[in-house]
């Protein structure tokens, strides 16, 4: 497992990582939405790394590209220019069928509001990806990721009958099914209290830890950031600055450096 904390910068890479170590990169991406005077630079040059098996947060003020970093990143949405590579794969060179394809294989999605089909049961929800994506089902390794995530006893179940916090496990569940290049949890403890919250940013640190995955998470709350490895500082679409080994204190203090130099 490779880790950002402690590592010497390369030149040339904003925030230090081993090209040949980074589990996602973006070189030099734009996105542009609308045209003319209307049109907003939601990202702008972006180039940056994140190591394999690392935590990160990705934070900023409202309007700063959060979001857009994600779905650019995740090939949700495609840039203006420039270039994401995942797990060494170009997004750009796969067409709409191929990159479908590609997400429901080798990217993992937590969501904050879960996004679990009301109709399954919690078996079914977390392997729906390997039926999306025509691979078999193996049972050994559905109850080893719903034991690893504190599922056990649950899988009959629909998500009605389930707690804010157990269906963000399922979505944790469903995302690890895979065994994914990166997971992208975007504010996934945004509609959950504080201590369920905790529970679920436990378990992703150990989703890294212990089963050695990457996971970029888009949050605003510090006391979230706090479990990552480092946070990545946005600003009007730009990669600022980044916060190792990152403390409330510290990544407050980021931020707020931040808004005075807006």
């Amino acid at each position: 497992m490779f880790r950002v904390r402690g590592r010497e910068p390369v030149p040339g890479d904003p925030i230090g990582i081993d090209p040949t170590r980074a589990a996602v990169r973006l070189t030099q991406v734009t996105k542009e939405y609308g045209r003319g005077p209307a049109k907003v630079t939601a990202l702008d040059d972006v180039s940056i790394g994140v190591a394999a098996g690392s935590f990160t947060a990705v934070m900023g003020p409202s309007g700063s590209g959060k979001s857009t970093f994600l779905h650019c990143a995740a090939g949700l949405d495609r840039p203006t220019s420039g270039t994401v590579r995942l797990g060494g794969q170009d997004l750009g060179e796969l067409n709409e069928t191929q990159l479908t394809r590609f997400r429901r294989t080798r990217i993992g999605f937590v969501f904050q509001a879960f996004n679990l089909l009301p109709s399954l049961t919690v078996e079914q929800n977390i392997t729906l990806p390997l039926r999306l994506a025509d691979a078999g089902t193996d049972h050994d390794t559905v109850h080893g990721v719903t034991a690893a995530v504190g599922l056990t006893g649950l899988l009959g179940r629909r998500p009605a009958e389930l707690s804010g916090g157990q269906q963000q496990r399922v979505a944790i569940a469903r995302a690890l099914i895979t065994r994914p290049e990166v997971i992208f949890a975007d504010e996934p403890t945004g509609a959950l209290d504080p201590d369920t919250a905790e529970d679920i940013l436990a378990l992703l640190r150990r989703a890294v830890t212990d089963l050695h995955q990457t996971v970029v998470m888009v949050t605003h709350d510090p006391a979230a950031a706090q479990h990552t490895d480092q946070v990545v500082l946005l600003a009007s679409g730009r990669v600022v600055s980044r916060v190792d080994a990152p403390s409330v204190p510290r990544i407050k203090d980021a931020m707020a450096r931040l808004r005075r130099t807006r």
